[in-house]
């Protein structure tokens, strides 16, 4: 059975969506790790709360992204991780980082790629005033957000729609094709050929 572990540095909803899926079987995979590199995110206590092994790495103790990089690729080496999940972690990884798993890192962005690259996904949709946005799940590559596209999910927004309601409706999106995209890598059908993501 695959060995996986998930990034987070917030509150943690796509954490808890991918637990529920590996408790149910969905996604035939065990969640060994979760890393955090803030030891606040609520997310470290909805792992603990799923007795999940967690790992907290401070940037700040570090002197160096390289060092910080290191000490976690050694914790995830220590665990046997076959693949990871970044849900709402909000470093970029170095493409020395990226090599270590490569086409073995998924990301959610809250928006539909290639639009609305960067942290503020949902706001900079609203505010542009597009009339469909959504999550995207894709594959991790050197360049933020520009990875092979796995999933997307497109959500309408509405006229009445407010910032908030549009978070919300994606936010429920992204707990649907996170866990989805995670089951087909998991089960072997996602090839990955050029900019293209094959599902079988």
């Amino acid at each position: 059975m695959k060995s996986f572990t998930v990034f987070v540095s917030g509150s943690g909803t796509n954490l808890q969506a991918i637990i529920n899926k590996v408790k149910e079987g969905y996604i035939k995979a065990e969640l060994s790790l979760v890393v955090s590199d803030n030891s606040n995110a609520y997310a470290l206590k909805r792992a603990e709360n799923a007795e999940i092994e967690t790992a907290v790495f401070n940037f700040k103790k570090f002197n160096s992204k390289r060092n910080f990089e290191n000490a976690i690729l050694k914790k995830l080496k220590e665990k046997n991780i076959d693949f990871i999940v970044l849900a709402g972690f909000m470093r970029v990884l170095s493409p020395k980082f990226i090599n270590k798993y490569p086409d073995k890192i998924l990301n959610i962005h809250p928006a539909l790629l290639p639009s609305f690259k960067g942290t503020h996904g949902i706001k900079d949709a609203y505010e542009y005033g597009v009339k469909v946005t959504g999550p995207t799940v894709h594959f991790v590559t050197e360049n933020v957000d520009s990875g092979p596209i796995i999933i997307q999910k497109a959500v309408e927004i509405k006229e009445n729609d407010t910032l908030e309601s549009l978070e919300e409706k994606i936010h429920k999106a992204e707990h649907q094709i996170f866990p989805e995209a995670i089951k087909l890598f998991v089960e072997e059908k996602l090839k990955v050929k050029g900019k293209k993501v094959i599902i079988s």
